[in-house]
């Protein structure tokens, strides 16, 4: 299979993306609600989602009920989807670390702003499915309603 594929930026890949995950991690999660590493993932949760948040600098203070972890080799549970709220710069190192976990996400998605085609790539061939800058939150209530 072409890794290509794994690329995703169609409605019906995306719609099918956030039908399926239970479980997103989210890293570069923050604790102020008027940030979007706080309302994007606090949205996701109020329509059902279960938000693992991954901010090494915040393991002190739970963000939406849930314990931070430091990386997301400390997540207690795999994730369906990890979604980064992180500069493109970072992405490489991101997309090195995902790749040697013990559990593979089904999704890696870059939020709106956030780009990294050499990260996407990285993801992609090794059988990840790649969505690069859009936003969660109005995807989902554009593709699947707010409800």
């Amino acid at each position: 299979m072409d890794w290509r594929a794994n690329l995703v930026d169609d409605d019906a890949g995306i719609a099918r993306i956030l039908r399926e995950a239970r479980t997103i991690a989210v890293l570069g999660a923050k604790g102020e609600p008027t940030q979007p590493a706080y309302y994007v993932p606090a949205y996701l949760k109020a329509r059902g989602y279960r938000v693992l948040p991954v901010n090494p600098t915040r393991t002190d203070e739970p963000i939406l009920g849930e314990a931070v972890a430091a990386t997301l080799a400390d997540l207690r549970e795999p994730a369906d989807v990890v979604e980064i709220f992180r500069r493109p710069q970072f992405l490489p190192g991101h997309a090195a670390e995902i790749a040697r976990l013990p559990w593979k996400p089904s999704v890696v998605w870059f939020q709106l702003g956030i780009r990294n085609d050499a990260a996407a790539e990285t993801l992609a061939r090794a059988g990840i499915r790649v969505v690069q800058d859009r936003c969660m939150m109005p995807e989902h209530r554009r593709l699947l309603g707010a409800a």
